[in-house]
């Protein structure tokens, strides 16, 4: 049985793959799952300002086994990456945030060299997630709140679009509506209630990132 590693870069994160992911992937026999936090110093978790720490990360997960029975993939946010990514210089000359996050992937393949990575960059971060339905606004925040998500919601067919300058990035959003928003505790509550389905029809990177998970876990 294959052994997944979710590489994170916060306990928002960490929380989506043990509540929302892991039960996904456990009805298709993906059961060894593992969010694991960027080492950021010897005693250090948590955080991604430095391309080196998650490189590091990467590889030392990697370096546990030279057999197949292990599955490496990243959970990032592309939003306020860091500038020393490998080939950040080259993937910023690209027009638009999907090539520049897709040129950043392949380099960070590269970089790695191992086919048991998977790297996934999240497009623009997790909160654009949440606004693939309303119904989790609907049932946590105050019907003013509902209503001004509702329009969010409507306003995109794809919600890995949001993210129209750094003001209006998915969470500035969020907190813009939300003063007290909590990315930990509500914003997987909202994830549950949207439900992983609903995610996975309206966000298609997403949705690609899951199932090549699921066919890298399911190949010998």
């Amino acid at each position: 049985m294959k052994r997944l590693y979710f590489v994170v870069e916060g306990q928002t994160e960490q929380e989506f793959v043990n509540t929302v992911l892991r039960p996904w992937l456990n009805d298709y026999s993906i059961y060894d799952i593992t969010p694991v936090l960027i080492k950021t110093s010897k005693h250090g978790r948590g955080g991604h300002v430095n391309a080196q720490h998650l490189l590091n990360t990467i590889n030392g997960l990697l370096r546990e086994t030279s057999d197949n029975q292990l599955v490496v993939t990243t959970f990032i946010d592309f939003f306020r990456i860091p500038n020393n990514m490998p080939g950040y210089e080259e993937a910023m000359k690209k027009i638009g945030t999907s090539s520049q996050v897709r040129a950043l992937e392949e380099e960070l393949s590269n970089t790695v060299n191992d086919w048991r990575f998977i790297p996934y960059i999240q497009r623009h971060e997790f909160e654009s997630l949440l606004f693939s339905s309303n119904v989790g606004f609907e049932k946590y925040c105050s019907n003013e709140q509902s209503s001004e998500t509702a329009n969010i919601v409507v306003s995109f067919k794809n919600p890995e679009d949001i993210n129209s300058s750094p003001e209006k990035a998915p969470s500035k959003r969020l907190l813009a509506l939300i003063p007290d928003y909590d990315k930990v505790v509500l914003g997987n509550l909202l994830a549950l209630e949207i439900g992983l389905q609903t995610i996975i029809d309206r966000c298609p990177r997403f949705a690609q990132w899951i199932q090549n998970i699921v066919q890298k876990c399911q190949t010998n």
